[in-house]
């Protein structure tokens, strides 16, 4: 467990943190699935083929449902050979439309979390994608009220972050990152001098997996959310 005195502000991830996220990725990829089996050779893996077209375009697309889409349809037309149909290619559009607009459900503890932070802390939602829809998920969760900075970024790395806090004036070393990343969320604000919490989430996109690092920097709470806001609080 790290210190968790003389901790100034608190932030917090969006997708797979506040409200789930990775599992609306998980259900597209099962029903593109079902739309392009018949134009997949046998033991061709879909999973591994679109997150191939994904990672390549992520310099062009970025992160987000948009970028997801049309890497959907360019693995549509490649595994295809171009023979898919038009019909079958407004499948995938809508696809992403459903995408965008699923529910905001927030996870557990999140708004008790908040409401037992926010006296102490100058609280931060730290958010990776595209502008339009994090902004859209954001508004819909009906949390923008709870934080005092709003930050959407292209990136997660060391460089954004210590940018950003400088950009606001916080100290690194007073600064708490939460989030369900060891990649976006964690191993960076370990990097510039902050303290970082690991909140696993149920799913995990392939580009964000890596292995569980020594622990040295950052906590993984065993009682999730609950146990590190009663950490929290009584550091105070």
């Amino acid at each position: 467990m790290i210190s968790l005195k003389n901790i100034t502000h608190i932030a917090f991830d969006a997708d797979d943190t506040l409200w789930g996220h990775e599992h609306v990725f998980v259900d597209a990829k099962a029903r593109c699935l079902k739309l392009l089996r018949p134009y997949m050779k046998p033991g061709m893996d879909l999973e591994q083929e679109l997150y191939a077209f994904e990672r390549k375009n992520l310099k062009i697309f970025g992160y987000g449902v948009k970028g997801f889409s049309l890497s959907m349809i360019e693995t549509a037309i490649e595994l295809s050979g171009g023979n898919i149909s038009g019909t079958e290619i407004k499948q995938i559009i809508d696809l992403g439309k459903e995408m965008l607009a699923h529910d905001i459900e927030l996870l557990p503890g999140i708004p008790e979390a908040l409401a037992a932070f926010k006296p102490h802390f100058k609280l931060l939602l730290i958010t990776k994608g595209d502008l339009f829809a994090q902004e859209n998920k954001i508004a819909r969760s009906g949390l923008a009220a709870e934080f005092d900075i709003i930050e959407v970024v292209s990136e997660k790395d060391a460089g954004t972050y210590r940018s950003l806090l400088a950009r606001h004036g916080i100290d690194p070393a007073g600064f708490l990152m939460l989030g369900n990343s060891l990649r976006s969320d964690v191993l960076p604000i370990v990097e510039i001098g902050g303290r970082a919490v690991h909140l696993p989430h149920e799913y995990t996109w392939h580009h964000e997996a890596m292995n569980e690092e020594d622990g040295i920097g950052y906590w993984r709470p065993d009682g999730g959310l609950s146990e590190l806001t009663k950490a929290v609080l009584g550091a105070i």
